[in-house]
């Protein structure tokens, strides 16, 4: 299981790494998983199905 987070790459930053302005997930060690994406939602429902929440535990 990766640990997944959203992160904005703004016009700027795009432009010195090469890469479209946009949502991205990333590792912790910052490497690009998926994107770009068009909202920080559409980011979060990737990284849902990338790392789907662990099973609850029946009670």
């Amino acid at each position: 299981m990766q640990n997944l987070s959203p992160r904005h790459v703004k016009t700027e930053e795009s432009v010195r790494l090469g890469v479209t302005s946009g949502w991205y997930s990333t590792k912790v060690s910052g490497t690009f998983v998926t994107g770009p994406h068009d909202t920080e939602a559409d980011c979060l429902r990737k990284i849902a199905e990338i790392n789907p929440p662990p099973p609850r535990k029946k009670k």
